[in-house]
């Protein structure tokens, strides 16, 4: 078995071998070269103190020196290379409060949470494995290193990398590892927002984002998200639906494309929905009013979980409009008013959001519904072949225009400007400087 290590890590592993020290890539990096994936990163693991290390490479970075990490740059690339190590106790469910510094490197692997990423790699030693992580990687497992209790305990956020991994690798959580996590769960309200953010991200674009689910039996969600196992509470008996609204909403996020703000829009597309849930007399469920619930609460879900201002209103927009139009035939005018509302640069992504929504719902009028979409599609793209105007920007008369036409500056023109851009909406062939002055002087009569 031989792993291809790029030259610069090559570089590093060699002038530390010649000074007299042991250096192996680590962790992820021979894992993803194992299944045959292309590294992210090439971190190495060596007995060399940080010291040792510093004075071995022209150009290095104290990332983490404490803990015995320090960033080696070579032509613009940055590799971290860190000491053998043993934890010390963890008070933070982060970062231990001490770290012993070791000479075996078995100690060093032994600290790590995982045995897929608890494996070494040395191009005379081959692989160094002795925790069995091949064996799990063939076994298509994730299971912890020793103790599962003892490995969240040192830092919980491992709990939710246990589902992630679970998630990108198509892998099963090792009974005993699955065990701790529901038993450990509630320990991740220790843990960051913003950690949490990047594990729940990473979870939601791998190729299984409904592994949320698996998230959401092991009580990990109760802490993370708890408005997520509301939706796996709320009922849908409507002949749109076969699912509750957790679950459908989980089938969504296979239908879309795995981007951030997408796959985000998906999760939180219907979390209004238990607060707009009403039944009939024919026992059928309604939900009635419930995107802008939605788009309320996924602000502040995205807010609570620190994300930055312009993917919470990217987000939060898609998530206001996904049932936009629904139940509608689709003709020009709806469609530029559509575009106008959510602006240029997001209607694809409106569309793939009413997509994923109809195929996660039950087969009644599916086709239809497609075809509805498609309509949209076709529509938008004959406006754009007309160069139809749907926004200010191109709207055939500006504030200046009017001013030089006698209107005073303020507000109220940027009401006239508003008025003009709906008829225009209205009325495509309105969109001429002489046409649109005319008709700001009839609205302003």
């Amino acid at each position: 078995m031989k792993i291809e290590i790029p030259r610069e890590a090559k570089y590093i592993i060699e002038t530390l071998a010649e000074a007299g020290y042991e250096a192996y890539v680590v962790g992820g990096c021979v894992r993803d070269s194992l299944l045959g994936r292309t590294p992210e990163d090439w971190d190495i693991t060596t007995s060399a103190r940080p010291e040792q290390v510093k004075a071995l490479f022209r150009r290095t970075v104290d990332t983490g020196i404490q803990h015995g990490t320090v960033t080696v740059l070579l032509e613009r690339q940055g590799f971290e290379v860190t000491t053998y190590r043993i934890d010390g106790a963890y008070e933070d469910s982060r970062h231990p409060k001490e770290v012993t510094f070791t000479p075996s490197l078995r100690e060093d692997l032994r600290r790590r949470d995982f045995t897929i990423n608890a494996m070494a790699y040395g191009e005379e030693a081959g692989l160094i494995d002795p925790f069995g992580g091949l064996e799990d990687i063939e076994r298509k497992v994730v299971r912890c290193v020793g103790d599962p209790r003892e490995r969240f305990q040192e830092d919980a956020l491992r709990i939710m990398r246990a589902v992630r991994f679970s998630a990108q690798l198509g892998y099963t959580i090792e009974e005993r590892t699955g065990e701790a996590i529901r038993e450990m769960a509630p320990s991740l309200s220790h843990i960051s927002a913003e950690r949490i953010q990047v594990e729940l991200v990473k979870l939601l674009l791998s190729d299984h984002p409904d592994d949320l689910r698996i998230a959401y039996d092991m009580g990990v969600t109760k802490v993370i998200l708890p408005e997520f196992d509301v939706l796996m509470e709320t009922p849908q008996n409507h002949p749109h639906h076969q699912y509750n609204v957790g679950e459908h909403t989980l089938h969504s996020l296979l239908h879309v494309d795995a981007e951030r703000c997408l796959r985000l829009a998906m999760l939180l597309h219907d979390v209004g929905k238990p607060a707009t849930l009403t039944t009939d007399e024919q026992g059928i469920t309604h939900f009635h009013g419930h995107p802008p619930v939605s788009e309320r609460m996924a602000k502040e879900i995205l807010r609570r979980l620190k994300f930055d201002n312009e993917t919470i209103q990217r987000v939060a927009r898609l998530v206001r409009f996904h049932d936009y139009g629904n139940g509608v035939e689709p003709d020009p005018c709806l469609v530029r008013r559509a575009v106008s509302r959510m602006g240029e640069d997001r209607f694809w992504d409106f569309l793939k959001v009413k997509r994923a929504d109809v195929l996660a719902q039950s087969l009644y009028q599916r086709e239809e519904k497609l075809a509805g979409i498609e309509r949209w599609r076709e529509l938008y793209q004959e406006i754009q072949e007309k160069n139809q105007c749907v926004s200010l920007k191109t709207l055939a008369v500006t504030g200046d225009d009017l001013i030089a036409a006698g209107r005073a500056p303020g507000r109220e023109l940027g009401e006239l400007l508003n008025r003009l851009l709906e008829l225009v909406l209205e009325h495509p062939e309105y969109n001429t400087k002489e046409i649109l002055l005319e008709q700001a002087g009839r609205l302003s009569e």
